[in-house]
């Protein structure tokens, strides 16, 4: 067992990396960033077309605050810093964007089919769709 732990932990390091908090705060963020890329592409795989699907934006949030506060609070390197600062707002928007897209679909009366916001009419049962959503009034030249 001393052979094992000693192999593993070679100086009380591991991957010869001194672990703590702030280092597993760092690798954390890189790992939610690796990891969006493995869900992007099994989404594309999966549809065989390029989609971007919502946890991908999550795990880019994720990644980028955790890497910032790895970057402000243990390596207090401006470069680190600067770099991390401002990547996480695009993703925050992307997930705004993305809530109120699914809040604009609107559900038939007649078949509760749900329709993308776009339509006019049911894509299941043909029925005519309420111009008004949500406190929005939709124009009639539309």
């Amino acid at each position: 067992m001393d052979s094992l732990q000693q192999f593993l932990w070679p100086d009380g390091q591991f991957l010869g990396i001194e672990w703590h908090v702030w280092k597993v705060l760092g690798w954390g963020g890189n790992v939610a960033f690796f990891s969006r890329f493995l869900v992007q592409w099994y989404a594309t795989e999966k549809r065989k077309e390029v989609v971007v699907p919502p946890v991908f934006w999550w795990l880019s949030l994720v990644g980028s605050w955790l890497l910032l506060s790895y970057a402000l609070f243990y390596q207090k390197d401006s470069v680190f810093i600067f770099a991390n600062a401002f990547n996480w707002i695009p993703y925050l928007r992307n997930l705004v964007i993305h809530r109120r897209h699914l809040k604009a679909h609107m559900t038939c009366a007649t078949c509760q089919h749900v329709n993308p916001p776009a339509a006019r009419y049911c894509m299941h049962c043909g029925t005519l769709l309420p111009l008004e959503r949500e406190g929005e009034t939709a124009s009639l030249a539309a």
